[in-house]
């Protein structure tokens, strides 16, 4: 039975919950997946995987101002439940149900219709160019996998966002997975990283100046490592 999960109406609702709420919210989102899922098909693993993820970006940034791009659109499950469309979530890829992918003509919450991969940046530099000449100040968000950080368009995106400097925030799920094990010099140089002595003591820097903020500090330290270890 759904306790906290029927009650997120829109990501606003997210930030009335406190951290072992969330974490509760987290293993109802799971057990709707796997239910659903188990009923209807789609997209699992992927899904189970950006549970934390998904729910630490809507708590953080303001859907829809905001605009988050999901890459690999396929892992968008948890964001069309934390987005007004569980009471609709039984008629995922059902005819004239729920996508099983990010659609703008659904929900003002996915501002680019994503297919599978390597897409995010490359819209999202576009969105952040209609954003300035707007004049508008919201932010854009592109969420990415290191599968697909491999593929050519990704980094055509990353070449065009570097050259106009603009105000872009990339979250890089590394997972170490895409259909099958990541092959490549880019999968070896993020593995790198992630083992480097500079990152880990990047990583306990930002712990403690996170954990320094007066009353949210320990709050968002603890959504901090729950994200990096999706």
């Amino acid at each position: 039975m759904s306790v906290y999960l029927e009650r997120i109406k829109s990501p606003s609702d997210l930030k009335l919950l406190n951290y072992e709420e969330l974490k509760r919210l987290a293993c109802e989102v799971r057990e709707e997946l796997i239910y659903r899922v188990s009923k209807n098909g789609g997209h699992l693993a992927s899904n189970l995987g950006v549970v934390e993820l998904s729910i630490a970006i809507h708590y953080v940034f303001n859907s829809p101002s905001d605009k988050i791009i999901w890459d690999v659109g396929h892992q968008s499950y948890t964001h069309k439940l934390l987005t007004g469309r569980y009471d609709r979530f039984s008629t995922l890829r059902r005819f004239k149900g729920i996508s099983g992918f990010p659609r703008r003509q659904e929900s003002e919450h996915d501002p680019f219709g994503t297919g599978h991969s390597s897409t995010s940046i490359s819209a999202a530099v576009g969105i952040i160019e209609g954003r300035d000449k707007n004049k508008d100040k919201f932010k854009v968000v592109a969420v990415i996998g290191d599968g697909a950080m491999t593929a050519g368009l990704a980094f055509e995106g990353l070449n065009n966002a570097g050259e106009l400097k603009k105000d872009l925030i990339v979250i890089l799920n590394d997972n170490e997975m895409s259909i099958s094990h990541n092959v490549g010099a880019i999968s070896s140089y993020l593995n790198r990283i992630l083992i480097g002595e500079r990152f880990q003591k990047f990583k306990k820097d930002t712990k403690a100046f996170l954990e320094g903020i007066p009353k949210l500090g320990d709050k968002a330290a603890k959504i901090a490592q729950k994200t990096e270890e999706v």
